[in-house]
């Protein structure tokens, strides 16, 4: 085990991969929020629809 070896990659490279999730991050959040958004629209036209108002 102390023979196999592990690269790691530069700081500039961590730093671009951690922009990169950072991005990934956002663009969850984001669709979780529309997505709630959604749900939250479905069960207004829902209600609408089966009071007949």
């Amino acid at each position: 085990m102390e023979s196999l070896m592990v690269p790691i990659p530069t700081l500039e490279e961590q730093s671009r991969l951690v922009s990169i999730l950072d991005t990934f991050e956002a663009s969850i959040a984001n669709l979780e929020a529309q997505l709630e958004l959604r749900e939250k629209q479905y069960e207004y036209y829902r209600n609408k629809l089966l009071t007949f108002e």
